[in-house]
């Protein structure tokens, strides 16, 4: 186990790097930030001088081994917009994306396992089709369409919820269920393939032969060995609905590290966007290494080498 712990390590460490060294040549390729930085009646020497500070005209290999060597001591760099370590702005934000992708993957496991459950145990009904149509539309709608939509029904014409920002619980409801339905989705249908496969399998029809209840059945035997996988499916959805909640943080208003990514870019502040790249980027990771030592845990066969012995 240690083992494989030190190999995934590694494999990430690896990942962190070509993030970062895309990050840092896509985002200098945008242009030059000084026409946003500075006032429009600056002169062509404060101009000058402003490159020569922030370190704009030296060649971009250069540039790039400043940046590893202050990411490595742990220095992201300092926003130019802002005036402020770009890594104490994400980190402010980091408690608005997690209450947010939070609740999303909440709400999106309680109801999609369920709903995945029925269906397999309802195959081939018309409760399985409906089931698996829902999914499937929940899976085609854009974020930013679905967001939108909510806005117009349940702020703008029924006037029931605010439309953005971030205070009380009912500011919660329309960003988290637009973040979760893709995943609610994604979720409901892995249930009910990983149930189907469970419920085929030779135990379970000697269990229901044996008179147990259905329901004893379908839960305690089926549903405990199909959730293993399905574990595994809800942790890396974590990792998804960070990257998800750009739109929707944007769409919403809501202050989170999602809307700070997108006001930097336009802000062409490439400290933080590349912070917030490099914070998502490593709690992504985590979770998968977090997502891989668990599900090792949890399934026995599983080896180091990754095969089943």
């Amino acid at each position: 186990m240690i083992s494989y712990i030190v190999k995934r390590l590694l494999q990430a460490l690896l990942v962190l790097l070509g993030v970062m060294t895309l990050v840092f040549f896509l985002l200098h390729l945008s242009g030059d930030p000084t026409q946003l930085l500075l006032p429009l009646d600056a002169t062509a020497a404060e101009r000058a001088a402003f490159r020569a500070r922030m370190g704009f005209n030296d060649p971009l290999p250069l540039q790039y081994i400043r940046f590893a060597f202050d990411v490595i001591s742990g220095n992201l760099g300092f926003s130019y917009r802002h005036s402020a370590p770009a890594v104490k702005l994400v980190l402010e934000r980091l408690p608005a994306t997690f209450q947010l992708t939070g609740s999303a993957l909440i709400a999106a496991t309680c109801l999609a396992v369920p709903i995945g459950v029925i269906a397999a145990v309802k195959r081939g009904t018309a409760v399985d089709s409906i089931s698996m149509a829902l999914a499937l539309l929940g899976q085609a709608m854009p974020v930013y369409w679905l967001g939108l939509m909510l806005i117009l029904l349940f702020s703008v014409t029924l006037q029931m919820l605010p439309s953005g920002g971030r205070g009380g619980w009912e500011t919660l409801i329309l960003p988290a269920a637009t973040l979760a339905v893709f995943s609610m989705a994604r979720i409901a249908r892995l249930t009910r393939s990983g149930m189907l496969d469970v419920l085929s399998q030779d135990y379970i029809r000697t269990a229901r032969a044996a008179g147990i209840p259905t329901r004893t059945v379908v839960f305690k035997f089926g549903l405990r060995n199909a959730a293993i996988p399905l574990i595994t499916v809800i942790g890396l959805e974590f990792g998804v609905l960070l990257g998800g909640a750009v739109i929707t943080e944007t769409i919403f208003s809501w202050p989170g590290v999602g809307r700070l990514a997108v006001d930097s870019i336009f802000a062409r502040d490439y400290p933080v966007v590349q912070a917030v790249v490099l914070v998502l980027a490593s709690i992504f990771v985590l979770i998968n290494i977090t997502v891989d030592v668990l599900y090792t845990y949890m399934d026995p066969r599983i080896r180091e080498g990754g095969g089943f012995k």
